[in-house]
């Protein structure tokens, strides 16, 4: 508990007392002090007037004694005078209809008819209802406020040949930061000097470290583990990784989900509905019935007691914050409990290809030589490359994996469209696809492996191919059946590659709908085309790598960018973002927005059903002040504790 709520329980515990100390001092006494026949207090008018069906004899014996009623007053004013001038305050400010006013009038017309014990009574177990709220409140905020912490307090910045300790916010782009293991990266930038390993926990949920040396990325908000860095700042503060986020998740409340936005119309219109029931339940049945005003009167204190709507304008809301703050300790960032609420609803998941179920890095799959071993096919190719910077070329090199001698390569002739001729060791070698192939008269043949094909051939003799293809992620198999296993109904896979290449991936990844050879305009065609092919209620969401992926991520129901640690365009253009490279946390990430949304609709089942019984029970005299005070607080208690479940980082 922080200092504010410590001190309310200090205020309940010291009422509690207080209340209990009344009603044994009016149990002892009879609810009469005895003052002695000389009193002056016997003069007070009030004090000594007769009562009725009393003798003279008796009410000459009452006037000796004080009523006690006023010993309760010290503990209702000492629990409830917050709720009074909130209350006080609302009205004048306009805001007449809230839960205050509902307990204000309650208390103090309890008060009015000698239900003394009731009405502090109430006052205090709705204190605790609302101690209560603010402490799950305060625990749904602590997985928020773990990541809040990655906001680092100070930079170390070298200026002038010294280490300067100023606020992140001062440093420039461009100047030079001093990261000691044990601190937490400040800024964006780029390694000089130094090796270590980053945690990366707090952004991506993951504590796998990361190891960086000079030329590496950081990104602020890690923790830098072993050695010492010297890393040149490549963005302000504002503009880095950590403000992003931090900026993303303390604005997530503002977009709420419609299941909250009905809650508040609900309030809105229901709180007035019961005070004006309240006030004809007090006013109509003396009329029409029996006259009985003071007993009408209670059972409209009773009725607007229970129908105090805490428990659904508390809980639900607590309910959506506390999935938002497990999601966030778990790594994943939804920008408003809207977008958590379409997750909930997906049926369908759409995937980019490159950078989302494969690793976007093209390796050597296979070695196809014709004639010789596949040695010496990799090294012909890898020569015959050794000056181009297209990415097949670079997986060449690195497949080789020994050093270049230029010596041996000679007049490098780039062909446009189809790969590279060269000599090397004297050889004329064409290195390319099957159309460079068929322009030298070469007899090529094509491969059964899906991937890029790389044919090599000697003047008009076919040497052999190698197969460059691009890497599956090792999760992407677990995601797809993960997402079939929670009900996910469909999942499809855009891609500009080859038909061949995403047929292969689909297969392997047991996807149900691949389509291949897409520009980036055919990515949102499709996309619309499944938009209108699912169910109206059901959501789409789209998952891509969130930098060449803007527009069908802004065109899904839900836009997912996955493996953004550190990418801007990933935080802007999507809705939900995955900081890690995994995709299996898709399927957790829907599964924990299903769950977030059960436990709301549990709430207002809950709070809706029983405050529906006891309203009826309070109608027809058959709930007293103490039941109409368990069924308010009670419930708000209940729902409450309900509600943080939501915090639950699993399924």
């Amino acid at each position: 508990m922080n200092k504010k709520q410590k001190k309310m329980l200090c205020r309940i515990f010291a009422a509690a007392i207080l209340l209990v100390t009344a009603v044994a001092t009016e149990r002892f006494t009879g609810g009469q002090l005895y003052l002695g026949q000389d009193s002056p207090l016997l003069t007070v008018p009030f004090l000594s007037q007769a009562r009725p069906g009393q003798d003279a004899a008796g009410n000459q014996i009452i006037g000796y004694f004080l009523e006690l009623w006023w010993l309760y007053l010290i503990p209702y004013f000492t629990i409830g005078w917050d709720i009074l001038w909130k209350a006080l305050r609302n009205i004048k400010n306009g805001q007449v209809f809230d839960e205050n006013f509902l307990m204000a009038i309650a208390t103090v017309g309890a008060l009015a008819i000698g239900e003394y014990p009731e009405a502090v009574f109430v006052m205090l177990f709705y204190q605790v209802g609302e101690l209560f709220q603010a402490v799950a409140v305060g625990k749904s905020r602590k997985s928020i406020a773990a990541l809040m912490d990655i906001r680092p307090d100070s930079a170390k910045v070298e200026r002038n040949g010294t280490v300067e300790e100023v606020d992140p916010e001062e440093v420039a782009v461009g100047e030079i930061i001093v990261i000691k293991p044990g601190e937490r990266v400040p800024i964006d930038g780029v390694v000089l000097e130094g090796t270590s390993t980053l945690n990366t926990a707090a952004l991506t949920g993951e504590s796998l470290p990361r190891d960086i040396g000079p030329g590496d990325d950081v990104i602020s908000g890690c923790i830098n583990m072993s050695g010492l860095l010297r890393v040149r700042t490549t963005k302000e503060f504002g503009e880095s990784t950590v403000a992003k986020i931090l900026d993303l998740v303390e604005n997530s409340s503002t977009k709420k989900a419609r299941t909250e936005q009905f809650i508040t119309r609900f309030a809105k219109w229901y709180t007035p509905a019961v005070v004006i029931g309240a006030v004809a339940l007090a006013i109509l049945p003396p009329l029409l019935i029996d006259g009985d005003w003071i007993r009408w009167f209670r059972q409209a204190l009773i009725f607007l007691v229970i129908s105090c709507p805490c428990a659904l304008v508390i809980s639900v809301p607590l309910t959506f914050f506390g999935g938002i703050g497990g999601c966030s300790k778990a790594g994943i960032l939804v920008k408003g409990s809207n977008y958590l609420e379409a997750l909930a609803r997906t049926e369908t998941v759409v995937f980019d290809k490159t950078g989302t179920l494969t690793r976007g890095v093209f390796l050597v799959a296979t070695i196809h030589p014709e004639e010789g071993t596949q040695e010496r096919l990799l090294e012909l190719a890898a020569l015959a490359e050794s000056y181009s910077n297209h990415p097949i070329a670079r997986s060449l090199r690195e497949a080789y994996g020994k050093e270049i001698e230029e010596a041996r390569v000679t007049h490098v002739e780039e062909l446009a469209g189809r790969g590279v001729k060269a000599e090397v060791d004297g050889l004329t070698l064409y290195v390319g696809n099957d159309k460079l192939m068929e322009e030298e008269g070469a007899a090529w043949r094509p491969c059964h492996k899906a991937g890029t094909i790389v044919h090599v051939a000697e003047k008009g003799t076919y040497l052999g191919h190698i197969v460059i293809s691009d890497q599956v992620k090792p999760d992407a198999q677990e995601a797809i059946a993960a997402l079939k296993e929670i009900g996910v109904k469909k999942t499809v896979m855009l891609t500009g590659d080859a038909k061949e290449v995403g047929d292969a991936v689909g297969a392997q990844l047991g996807l149900d709908e691949v389509h291949a050879q897409l520009l980036p305009a055919d990515k949102v065609a499709q996309v619309e085309a499944l938009l209108r092919e699912k169910s109206p209620k059901a959501a789409l969401a789209f998952v891509g790598d969130g930098i060449n992926d803007a527009p069908v991520l802004s065109r899904a129901d839900v836009g997912v960018a996955m493996g953004a640690l550190g990418s801007d365009a990933a935080i802007e253009a999507a809705d939900v973002v995955l900081m890690d490279d995994k995709p299996s946390k898709l399927a957790q990430a829907i599964a924990m927005a299903r769950r977030t949304l059960r436990i709301a609709n549990q709430n207002i089942v809950f709070a809706l059903g029983v405050k529906g019984i006891f309203l009826l029970m309070g109608v027809l005299g058959k709930a007293n002040m103490w039941e109409a005070t368990f069924a308010d607080v009670g419930v708000s208690v209940i729902a409450i504790l309900n509600a943080t479940r939501a915090l639950k980082t699993g399924k």
